[in-house]
């Protein structure tokens, strides 16, 4: 049996990070990877005695109950997708905002900030933005890149707002409250949209071409819409679920089956409620929550046998002494490996590699893992708009219009991504932002 013990924990980190990056480049999915990598490395290090440590931290991994939350609350985006309640809530919006200059823009993010409340998936809102947002934003005559962006930005929104997917998955890998980080990332989740919202009034009012105000006949056209009907669904959804998480009368896991339940109701009552809608929600659901625990497995596997080599102290020791001992540097430095990471892996495999090694790191220094949540959702929203694989302009692309292109898309994400790292940075130097309510 070789033994890899004898490198020592530098040149056995360096060797773990080495052979994952190779594996990546031969196109093997993450959770494979990172599953291949604990292996060798476990067997390698300490033999086959390591594994029963190995499999029990996995278990506890996969039985949390906490966990349930997830494939509920992807559950509710997948019934939001196949639904007409989305579509009725954007029409309505809409046409509130059609006489403000720059208004259908705002009212997009007044949409996904809704969206996002009732589901906590970007995958979806993006592509529900992109397909009822962003044609009507071009047939008006907004500029492109601003209606590209305020698309693409608005349908990440759903990484920070509660229920985020992105918070229950820190909350677990954290082992802090995830109620606790919903409290904590609504404030900077609403500066954030009110910061896009105020770029795009103040871009529309010094350039009033970007966004031509509708005339009197188009404005007619919009006058059908039942209000009552297209805002009374999603707000009862909405107060629902946070209302009840935030009230104390359901945990997170309770809330998110009652927010279903919700959903299926109001699908009901719009007629909206068949067999093939049930079965093509279920399985974009269970699509998406085996992409997620199996990337669970594999990286809690290796942040596992990591842990058990002396990884932890190791970084910690190598991070402090990058920062010189400054609480900030040491903060900005985990802020640079998270953003680096963001570029080319998924933020479930972010979350679950790093977290359970940077979350002790913040704690040690006297620093609050709650804060450090909101900190990283929205380092996670910088990851979803960057280039080269910035997943939310992959998901508007998939439904954007022919003629529109990767390359615009990201280059119509430029400003936002700058806002996004100025409030990144607003929160990281005042914490209160986030902790307001403790």
């Amino acid at each position: 049996m070789f033994d890899l013990s004898n490198m020592g924990i530098g040149y056995g980190s360096l060797a773990m990070l080495v052979s994952m990056i190779l594996l990546l480049l031969t196109g093997m999915q993450l959770a494979f990877v990172t599953g291949m990598v604990a292996l060798v490395f476990a067997l390698g290090w300490f033999g086959v005695d390591a594994l029963p440590l190995i499999s029990s931290r996995l278990y506890s991994f996969v039985g949390s109950y906490v966990f349930l939350a997830v494939p509920m609350f992807v559950l509710m985006a997948a019934l939001l997708d196949r639904s007409g309640i989305a579509k009725d809530l954007f029409d309505a919006m809409k046409i509130m905002g059609r006489k403000l200059r720059g208004g259908v823009a705002v009212q997009t993010l007044v949409v996904a900030v809704i969206l996002a409340s009732m589901s906590g998936v970007i995958g979806g809102e993006t592509v529900l933005l992109g397909i009822l947002a962003l044609p009507q934003m071009l047939r008006l005559g907004y500029n492109r890149k601003l209606a590209i962006g305020t698309t693409c930005a608005g349908g990440a929104l759903g990484t920070m707002l509660p229920p985020s997917i992105v918070l229950i998955i820190y909350g677990l890998t954290a082992s802090v409250s995830i109620g606790d980080l919903f409290k904590a990332a609504f404030v900077p989740a609403l500066i954030l949209a009110l910061c896009y919202m105020i770029y795009i009034l103040v871009l529309c009012r010094i350039y009033p071409e970007y966004a031509p105000l509708p005339t009197d006949e188009e404005l007619a056209k919009d006058r059908h819409v039942n209000f009552k009907k297209a805002l009374l669904f999603p707000f009862l959804s909405v107060a629902t679920v946070l209302g009840s998480i935030y009230t104390g009368v359901a945990s997170v896991t309770e809330a998110s089956a009652l927010g279903v339940v919700g959903i299926i109701i109001s699908a009901y009552i719009r007629g909206e409620l068949n067999f093939t809608m049930l079965k093509e929600s279920a399985q974009a659901t269970m699509s998406t929550c085996g992409m997620i625990i199996w990337i669970g497995i594999g990286a809690t596997a290796l942040v596992g046998v990591y842990n058990l080599m002396g990884g932890i102290d190791f970084v910690e020791d190598l991070i402090l002494n990058l920062s010189g001992g400054s609480v900030m540097g040491t903060v900005f430095i985990m802020m640079l490996i998270l953003f680096v990471l963001g570029m080319f892996l998924d933020w479930v495999g972010v979350a679950l590699l790093t977290m359970p090694i940077f979350v002790p790191i913040i704690i040690n220094l006297g620093l609050n893992p709650i804060w450090f949540g909101v900190v990283f959702c929205l380092n996670m929203q910088v990851s979803f708009l960057s280039p080269p694989f910035g997943p939310a302009a992959f998901y508007l692309k998939s439904v954007a219009p022919k003629d529109i292109s990767l390359g615009e898309i990201f280059q119509s994400l430029f400003p936002f991504i700058c806002i996004q790292i100025v409030v990144l940075t607003l929160v990281i130097f005042f914490p209160s932002l986030s902790l307001w309510w403790q």
